[in-house]
Order: C-alpha cells, then structure tokens, then sequence
C-alpha cells in the first residue's frame, strides 16, 4: 500500500494560515529548503483540496515559478484533486489532474499495487477528513519561527485525540523545526 504523507507549514502556535488567509509567515525562515527535493524522490502523487488546488495551479505550471528548484519536479507529478464541485483540474501545459470525489476514491488511490508514495500539502480541510478515516501515514510539519496567535489551525478541533510517535525532528531554515510523526498504533 501506498504511504500518504502530510506536509504542511505552521506557525509555533499551530496556525497554517493568518486570520486574512495569508500565508506571509513562511517568509520567517527564508527560502524553501531543498531537502524537499529530496523527499519528492519518493513521491509520485500530489493530493489536493480544491481550494489549495486553486492556489497552487495559479503558480506552480506557470512561468512566475520557473525559477523555484523544486517546480520541475512537482510539476511532473501526478495531480489528484479532491472536489465535490470541480470537474477537472488543467494545469497549464502539463498532464491534467485527476478530479476524486470522496475519502473512499483516496483509499482506492493508497492500495494500488504501484507507485511511490503521495504527498498532501496544504488542504487542511482535506487531511483533517484523511486522518479521520485513518488514511494519513504521516504528519510532516515545518514549524516556522512566529507566533500569530489566531488565523486558520492545522488540526482538528473537536475531535478526539489523535496519537502519533515521532519519527525526526530537526532545525531546518533560519530558527524553523521539521518534525515527522506518525499516528500511533493502539
């Protein structure tokens, strides 16, 4: 089974977004480091929401990100895109996504028999419905160095606890945390 993996970048109080939407904050810790280069040797699936879809097609496939290291890359992956309301999912001169419809699409996605694994960035609405389910195999968060004290939390609120076991953790950028956790088994 494929490995799905959730990255996201939060402020050291669990923001992924201000109280605007803004995402200025990852500016704390300088350029976007490279080790991702190095984790996309391992990935071959983007995951999406809609919404961070939107964001990412509006710069990812075009010129304005020609000089991002990573962009040669994550352009050449295969894009998913979960919505209930898009129909498809262009991306500029490359491969269109795929458009899934539900949680159960994704867990079909995870147990094909090839492939590397996939990779979730943003989309909090999206990987707080995965962990849920039971499908994220791995938390990836990139604290960076601020404190915003309100905006959009990366966690589920209300729910019940979810356990996880650290795997890494190490500084990264300028005063920036890469942990990796993994959920629990009980």
């Amino acid at each position: 089974m494929r490995r799905l993996i959730f990255q996201e970048y939060v402020t050291l109080d669990g923001y992924a977004a201000g109280p605007d939407g803004g995402l200025d904050f990852f500016e704390s810790v300088g350029e976007h480091p490279d080790d991702n280069l190095e984790l996309l040797e391992s990935i071959d699936t983007m995951l999406l929401g809609a919404e961070t879809y939107r964001l990412f097609a509006a710069y990812w496939p075009t010129e304005a990100s020609a000089d991002q290291p990573i962009a040669p890359k994550l352009n050449s992956l295969r894009l998913v895109v979960v919505s209930t309301t898009l129909e498809n999912a262009p991306w500029g001169s490359h491969e269109p996504g795929l458009v899934l419809r539900d949680v159960d699409a994704v867990r079909a996605l995870k147990a094909e028999d090839t492939g590397k694994d996939i990779i979730l960035w943003g989309s909090i609405t999206l990987f707080q419905s995965l962990l849920r389910a039971g499908l994220v195999d791995e938390v990836q968060l990139r604290i960076c160095p601020i404190l915003l004290g309100g905006g959009k939390s990366a966690f589920p609120s209300g729910e019940s606890p979810v356990d996880l076991q650290l795997i890494e953790a190490r500084q990264w950028g300028r005063g920036g945390v890469l942990v990796r956790y993994q959920p629990a088994v009980n």
